[in-house]
């Protein structure tokens, strides 16, 4: 994949940090509704290469004007952060499919039997110690 650093909160990545080829570029957390701003400011798509052909993730550059600018880049982070959180919200809910036939299923209150016993006889020495008396008997209380 890529070598690089991942900036997260809370199980968020909202950032990451890589060497695609040009130095070391810090990227932010986009989606499809800010990729427009993304772009209008400049800031390139974080895309790499896998098994040969060109793979690209929703992060893009920060602004070059951002990188030097605690006050310019705080709208950039927030952004990364709501499009971390958007992306860590689940999606519509989705049918659970089914893991057996309902036709081989068996009623409900009914128990699973068990399976055939084994028709090949235990060893000799198996047998032995499965039909063996115990060594020794507790005695009870009473006599």
């Amino acid at each position: 994949m890529f070598g690089g650093w991942g900036i997260s909160t809370d199980g968020l990545t909202l950032a990451i940090i890589a060497d695609l080829g040009a130095g070391e570029r810090l990227y932010l957390k986009a989606s499809e509704e800010t990729r427009g701003r993304y772009e209008a400011a400049g800031c390139l798509r974080f895309v790499y290469e896998a098994k040969g052909r060109a793979m690209s993730m929703n992060y893009y550059s920060a602004p070059e004007e951002a990188l030097e600018s605690p006050a310019l880049m705080q709208p950039w982070a927030r952004l990364a952060l709501e499009c971390a959180l958007k992306a860590g919200l689940p999606s519509t809910p989705r049918s659970r499919r089914a893991t057996r036939s309902i036709a081989n299923s068996k009623p409900a209150g009914s128990r699973l039997s068990k399976p055939p016993a084994s028709r090949t006889p235990a060893p000799a020495a198996a047998r032995k110690a499965t039909t063996a008396a115990p060594a020794a008997r507790r005695k009870s209380k009473a006599g």
